[in-house]
């Protein structure tokens, strides 16, 4: 994908998400002023959060699509992870504290007020959500962008988190008043594993992780695919952004000429960058064969 079609795509997402968000928060805030609800308390929290990603993601992504420069000759794109581990740190901190004022909604319950208010918004939260999360799975499916996937992560778990609202807010309008606090504290849980889950994917992309074992395979077999090649070494991969990087050394004829040694290295090339979707940054070293060796 070009850069110009990556950065259209994930500026969109961002900019809708923002909106949609914020649409949301206005609602829950007045659902929750109505009913005093605790799991709608965790709702509005949680859309808080969502947004305050959001907004670090959509300055984010503008620096991580900046070009290559003098100091950073490898481009911004890990922007996009550092993004992702601030989300986690904010969605941390928000589930514990929603935590222990679920506990303490269900050692002391309280009355939910006007419950029907809630209901109605979790419906309409419900339907944003949806519609966001279809949008964000386009995005991601067109770009593989960490930070949109990581905001699109969280907005699937919102789906049922909603819907767990809505059901608490039902269960105080009969008189069960204890299940708000109980939905409040799971809400909690779920914010926390989605945390943890976000937290992980950001830092393999930090650390240079390789990329995933379906891709290396892929690699090596269009490494040796091509006739003139006799095998290859050190092969590293690694993703930062929307660009996967590629090195590694192939082994060719010691007699063949340096025109036809690159011919064969952009060969390969060309087939990798055929076969693996994304940005692809590929470097390959030409080697003379020496005879079986290990890869």
């Amino acid at each position: 994908m070009k850069q110009d079609d990556y950065r259209h795509w994930v500026q969109l997402a961002s900019k809708v998400t923002l909106l949609i968000v914020t649409t949301m928060i206005v609602a829950k805030a007045w659902a929750w002023l109505s009913t005093g609800s605790a799991s709608m308390l965790g709702s509005l929290t949680d859309s808080l959060l969502d947004i305050s990603a959001s907004l670090m993601n959509f300055f984010v992504i503008k620096y991580a699509l900046m070009p290559p420069d003098e100091d950073h000759r490898f481009g911004h794109g890990k922007a996009e992870s550092l993004a992702g581990l601030g989300q986690a740190a904010f969605v941390s901190g928000s589930a514990i504290l929603l935590f222990f004022h679920g506990l303490e909604r269900v050692l002391n319950p309280v009355e939910t007020k006007m419950a029907l208010v809630g209901i109605w918004v979790s419906i309409f939260a419900i339907v944003a959500t949806f519609t966001l999360v279809l949008i964000q799975r386009y995005v991601v499916a067109r770009t593989g962008s960490i930070a949109v996937k990581a905001d699109a992560m969280h907005y699937k778990g919102d789906l049922l988190l909603n819907f767990g609202v809505m059901m608490a807010l039902l269960a105080s309008h009969f008189g069960w008043f204890n299940i708000d606090g109980y939905v409040a504290v799971s809400v909690a849980f779920y914010l926390l594993i989605n945390a943890i889950a976000i937290a992980r994917e950001s830092t393999h992309h930090l650390m240079d992780k390789e990329l995933p074992s379906d891709d290396v395979e892929r690699i090596k077999l269009l490494a040796i695919e091509h006739p003139k090649v006799h095998g290859f070494h050190e092969l590293r991969t690694r993703q930062s952004g929307q660009t996967k990087f590629i090195q590694f050394h192939l082994e060719l004829d010691r007699d063949i000429s340096l025109i036809q040694a690159h011919q064969i290295a952009s060969d390969v090339e060309q087939a990798i960058k055929v076969a693996l979707s994304g940005q692809l940054d590929i470097l390959i070293h030409q080697d003379i064969y020496e005879g079986d060796t290990d890869e």
